[in-house]
């Protein structure tokens, strides 16, 4: 492999100077008549340009200018005319043929790829004939013989000192032309050292003076030869120093002007522009601080906006409701008038004039009805009696009828024009309705404190609210188990709509894993029995749409307020077709119901960040699920951690909801009296998960009055029944506590499962007499036949694992597009408010810039390799951690998100497409401070695309570790594998196959390429030499490009497909 590549090199190089040859060619075809240029050199010029452009295309991009920029001498041939004049007109008989740059450039590298600097010996110079042309910096002619063009000639006559503007080799007798950037001068002889400066060769035996330049090959070796920093040569043959106000570098050819004059004084290296890059750095901050400046301004007053709006409409509808309140009253007390008068003027006059005076009243009545509001205002006798007279009431306002259509139009009465400013006006307006009829729901509430649940829907019907589909749950034989452990063991009940059902139990009694067991939630465990849905053998979680399920832990996004909470919410999970206006009038009923008004605009806050208590923050969590409207509603633990007054003020909304249709199903621990009393149903769980009852709050006691236990005076009954279910408490009649699930089962006839026969053995083979009768009105007994179909029950479990449930919701919830515009807004609010944790991840990358800028200075022959390793490698790493944020701390505010039905596409989309402006932003506050303190030669812009191609690759991969992994492998994987790709992307003996895979490869290639076309002319052979170690191709710029790119967007969806399969750990 190794003599391969070295083989190889020699080619290159062979080639490279055999291009040499073509320029010289063409220059001495220019300089001498036409009768002294070779024909066949000619030809070999051309055969061999055109060899090189299609053998050795990868380190020269455009052939034309890579030839112009290191052989174009056409603007100042002055040291070819001194050559020609030097050696009498000789130049073409000086000049190596095809054979001897072969030979040359194939003595250059051992076998082993390693350089040497001794030549072998030739037909010229060898241990017989060793002329003085063969000593370096020197060269003879061919004489009058032309040269051969297929083996070495014989060159041993008129040997001198190489000319200006060429090199001559050791151990060959022949010139070549120098490349533009090379500084090629006579050598003189340093009287200390007795070598031939600059070159750094011994003088030839039997002479006084020295050669010419003797070598060029890569910078390694010849560094010497190349025109030095600080100096410009626009001829091999010429040096100036830089002027003030330019800078040149490492083998210039002319002076670059600096951006900023005064910095650059004369014989300038290289131009400081660590200056540009704070400028940079400071323009981005202001422009930054504008944009989350301005757009927090732009929140705040939207929100004040909308507050404005929202307290006009609240005094509207309260004055509104008042003024209602004051017509009815006014309204009765002119009934009572005009039959009194009707009374007074019946018995004053005759029967018939007492029967045509019946219409009018009737008339007047009609038209009292039809008057508009009083305001408030209560009529006196005397109006009373003018309008009986008049037959009419005098208005005291003038009619106002404002209506909000769905399409949000307002309509004004005949006397008020349109209100101006139409979308501010909208806004109160709908707000208004809202609250008109939360006002007037308030009212009905008052006057039906005790309403039955057929009047509540009679009142929902007149008030014409979205009709929620009533949903009954049933479960039969319900057991789940996990491994050999059975978690619930026989579960028979129901949850009826518009009931509020209490789960309680002690500790362990497996009361959340029985409400995941109705949701449907039992992935990974293994379930027998049934759960029909409105007495039909329906997946549960083809409801989803319609379920809300309000988890123990408060997962609400604590950068949004609390209004934002359930706004989002409410667009994502209300039906597509419900108006705006009844979207706000949801959203606010649930606010007031749960006493929000005050903390609306407050942020939920985070563990780093107070925001509001914790008792609002559950009541946030349930108003969730509230905005929704589902028809059936599970909570899991919703007043643990509340106290009594807020646990009623749950419980009261939970309550209103159940009024509407709502199922109504919670788990509570130590309720107090008056929040047990609350409650309609109780399921009451023993551990193991056994149900020991199942029915009416009110029939309880009851119940368990007929096995011997009373509840004694001043105690709570559930937490008395939870006593002697935790055996704390012993039954005054002896009964044993975990007999109590058999004796549920025998008072309803459900079967006892085998593995409790012998408890049941134990309670006495005869049951007592007064388990023979059904517990009270209002229990709910069920019971199962003895033999079962095991064929289909094992059917049915497969298809509810296996199968996608369909949609049984009847609710079109938005699509995919208007829940991504959603997210997207929800996302920009969230990221606007951590604009701080934004600017420490723009400090951090900014510092790395100055960091690695400072100590990886540029370094020509290596074309800045070392500073651009470690910027791959630094830039990764902290992009891919900042890139964890954007999944990890969300996991499981997600997970219930996806529960309840929304879209997965659209929430990805949403967070992949506001976290493209960190991708666009962070490499120029990179590349800010790294190009500014490094300086490369290629552009910044150059730099920026390549690097911004590497930035959407690795957040694409930090995606995937933030989704696949858990939070501490994600960061560990973060750190340690751009590190290992890096590494292995830079080592010579990796395959590579494995090259091509990591990423950080084509991220080098790509820097390295734009760096290398800025190094012409004398860089030539560096240039194809580190570009042929390296593996690189100078034509592989786009395709580095793309492989970044499409790496990234690889990794996007794989990080995806994990978020879709992956299940909560």
């Amino acid at each position: 492999m190794r003599d391969e590549e070295a083989a190889a090199l020699q080619r290159l190089l062979l080639l490279l100077v055999a291009a040499l040859l073509l320029l010289a060619g063409v220059v001495r075809g220019q300089q001498m008549p036409p009768a002294t240029v070779p024909d066949e050199l000619n030809k070999l010029t051309t055969d061999v340009a055109s060899f090189i452009s299609d053998e050795f295309s990868f380190c020269v991009a455009k052939p034309t200018e890579d030839w112009n920029e290191a052989f174009n001498y056409t603007s100042d041939l002055g040291f070819v005319q001194n050559c020609m004049r030097e050696t009498g007109g000789d130049l073409a008989g000086r000049l190596c043929t095809p054979e001897e740059v072969k030979f040359y450039f194939s003595s250059l590298y051992d076998r082993k790829g390693e350089k040497n600097f001794f030549l072998k010996t030739n037909i010229n110079c060898n241990r017989s004939s060793w002329v003085q042309g063969c000593e370096p910096g020197w060269a003879c002619s061919v004489g009058s013989e032309s040269p051969s063009q297929s083996n070495i000639p014989p060159r041993t006559s008129k040997c001198q000192a190489c000319c200006e503007g060429f090199f001559c080799p050791r151990g060959l007798t022949c010139m070549l032309p120098c490349p533009l950037g090379s500084y090629c001068p006579r050598a003189t002889v340093n009287v200390t050292t007795g070598l031939c400066d600059p070159y750094k060769y011994q003088m030839t035996p039997n002479t006084t003076i020295c050669g010419g330049a003797d070598t060029w090959a890569d910078f390694g070796s010849t560094e010497d030869m190349f025109c030095p920093a600080g100096y410009y040569c626009p001829t091999p043959t010429k040096k100036e120093p830089c002027s003030r106000g330019h800078y040149c570098r490492l083998g210039s050819t002319h002076e670059e002007k600096c951006i900023i004059t005064g910095s650059c004084k004369e014989k300038t290296e290289n131009e400081k522009i660590v200056i540009l890059g704070g400028c940079l750095v400071g323009l981005l901050f202001v422009f930054l601080l504008i944009i989350y400046n301005c757009s927090g301004q732009f929140l705040t007053i939207r929100e004040r906006r909308k507050a404005k709006s929202r307290e006009n409409a609240i005094q509207l509808a309260r004055q509104q409701l008042k003024a209602h309140e004051g017509w009815k009253a006014a309204k009765r007390l002119a009934r009572k008038h005009v039959n009194d008068m009707q009374g007074h003027l019946s018995r004053t006059f005759s029967r018939r004039k007492s029967f045509r005076q019946h219409p009018d009243s009737e008339n007047s009545s009609h038209r009292l009805q039809e008057a508009p509001l009083f305001m408030g205002q209560e009529l006196s006798d005397s109006a009373v009696f003018s309008a009986q007279s008049s037959d009419e009431i005098s208005e005291v306002m003038p009619s106002v009828v404002v209506d909000v259509s769905n399409d949000e139009e307002i309509v004004a009465g005949k006397d008020r024009p349109p209100p101006k400013g139409k979308h501010r006006s909208t806004h109160t307006q709908i707000f208004k309705y809202a609250y008109g009829e939360i006002e007037k729901e308030k009212v009905r509430q008052q006057e039906n404190k005790n309403l039955t649940f057929t009047g509540v829907l009679s009142m929902v019907t007149e008030q014409k609210e979205i009709t929620r589909p009533l949903l009954k749950v049933e479960f039969k034989d319900l057991t789940l188990s996990l491994g050999r452990r059975k978690l619930l063991r026989s579960i028979n009940g129901e949850l009826r709509p518009g009931r509020v059902t209490a789960v309680m139990g002690p500790s362990g009694a497996g009361k959340t894993t029985f409400l995941n067991a109705v949701t449907g939630k039992v992935a990974g465990y293994k379930v027998s029995g049934s759960v029909l849905v409105n007495g039909r053998h329906d997946n549960i979680r083809s409801y989803k749409k319609i379920i809300g399920f309000v988890p123990q832990d408060d997962v609400v996004h604590g950068n949004l307020t609390v209004e934002e909470n359930l706004w989002f919410s409410a667009k994502c999970r209300l039906s597509a077709t419900t108006a705006h206006r009844n979207k706000v009038l949801t959203v606010e009923r649930v606010i007031d119901s749960l006493d929000l008004q005050g903390v609306r605009s407050s942020l939920v806050g985070t563990v780093e960040k107070r925001g509001i208590s914790g008792g609002q923050r559950k009541r946030v969590n349930v108003g969730i699920e509230m905005v929704m409207e589902p028809s059936l509603l599970i909570l899991d633990e919703p007043t643990s951690g509340l106290d009594s007054s807020s646990s009623q003020l749950l419980l009261r909304a939970l309550r209103h909801e159940a009024l509407e249709g709502v199922n109504v199903c919670a788990v509570v621990h130590q309720p107090s009296y008056t929040l047990y009393n609350m409650f309609d149903d109780l399921i009451l769980l023993a551990k193991g998960g056994l149900i020991v009852y199942n029915g009416p709050v009110k029939s309880v006691e009851d119940y368990f009055s007929t096995v011997g236990i009373n509840v004694p005076e001043r105690v709570n009954p559930p937490d008395h029944y939870i006593d002697i279910l935790e055996g704390i408490v012993k039954p005054e009649s002896g009964i044993n506590a975990k007999h109590l699930p058999l004796n549920w089962m025998i008072y309803n006839g459900y079967e006892v499962p085998r593995d409790m026969q012998d408890d049941l053995k134990a309670m006495g083979e005869q049951r007592p007499p007064h388990l023979g009768s059904s517990p009270s009105n209002g229990s709910t007994p069920h019971c199962l036949p003895h033999v079962r179909n095991a064929f289909a029950e094992e059917r049915d479990r497969l298809d509810h694992h296996l199968s996608k449930p369909k949609d049984l919701s009847s609710r079109r919830t938005p699509g995919v597009i208007s829940q991504y515009k959603y997210y997207l807004g929800r996302v920009t609010k969230q990221r606007l408010r951590e604009a701080r944790l934004l600017a420490v991840d723009f400090l951090i990358l900014g510092l790395a810039g100055i960091c690695l800028g400072t100590i990886a200075k540029l370094s020509d022959p290596t074309f800045g390799m070392p500073g651009y390793i470690y910027t791959i490698i630094a830039v990764s790493l902290l992009c891919k951690i900042a890139a964890l944020r954007s999944f990890s701390l969300e996991r499981l505010h997600y997970l219930r998100e996806r529960e309840s039905g929304m879209s997965s596409l659209a929430y990805y989309l949403a967070r992949d497409t506001i976290d493209h402006f960190s991708t666009v932003v962070k490499p120029i506050v990179y590349l800010s401070m790294f190009y500014y303190f490094n300086n490369p030669r290629s552009s910044i812009a150059d730099n920026y695309i390549v690097l911004l191609a590497l930035v959407y690759c690795v957040t694409g991969i930090g995606y995937t570790f933030a989704i696949c992994f858990n939070p501490g492998s994600a960061q560990l994987c973060s750190a340690l594998i751009p590190v290992v790709l890096t590494l292995l992307s830079t080592q010579k003996n990796t395959p590579s196959i494995l090259k091509n895979l990591c990423y950080a490869k084509w991220a080098l290639e790509g820097f390295i390429i734009v760096n290398a076309k800025r190094y012409p002319g004398v860089w030539l052979i560096t240039r194809c030499g580190l570009l042929y170690r390296s593996g690189f191709d100078i034509h592989h710029y786009m395709l580095c490009i793309l492989v970044l790119f499409m790496y990234g967007l690889f990794f996007r969806i794989v990080a995806f497909v994990a978020l879709i399969l992956l299940k909560k750990r």
